[in-house]
C-alpha cells in the first residue's frame, strides 16, 4: 500500500476535525490512538490509525476514495463546531481540501 498523501483530515472521537500537513506531522502530533475516529488523505482515501500513546501510525485502509463521507463529516464539523462559518464549496476535491484550515497555520 502507498503512503497517505497530505494534507490529512482526521476526526477525533467527538468528530472534531483536524487538518494536518502530511501523515508524518499527523503521526508526530496525534497522541492517543483511542481518541481517533476516522481520517482521510488528500485523495479522500480512508485512513487507519494504529500504535500506542504518543507513537501512532497512519496508513491507508484501501485505495478507494470516500469523498462523499469526507465531505459529509467536514460539513457536520462546521455545523457542530464552527457555527456561522461554511465549509469550502469547491466541487474539485483538491480545492476543497486546500480550503480547509490546517493546524498550526
Amino acid at each position: 500500500m502507498t503512503t497517505p498523501i497530505g494534507p490529512v483530515v482526521l476526526f477525533d472521537d467527538d468528530y472534531y476535525m483536524y487538518v494536518l500537513q502530511d501523515h508524518a506531522s499527523a503521526e508526530a502530533w496525534w497522541e492517543m490512538p483511542d481518541e481517533y475516529a476516522c481520517g482521510f488523505d488528500a485523495l479522500a482515501r480512508p485512513l487507519r490509525m494504529t500504535g500506542e500513546p504518543h507513537q501512532v501510525t497512519l496508513e491507508l485502509r484501501g485505495d478507494e476514495p470516500a469523498e462523499a463521507d469526507l465531505r459529509r463529516l467536514v460539513a457536520d464539523h462546521y455545523q457542530r463546531f464552527l457555527q456561522g462559518q461554511t465549509p469550502p464549496r469547491a466541487s474539485d476535491l483538491s480545492e476543497f481540501i486546500a480550503g480547509l484550515p490546517v493546524e498550526g497555520s
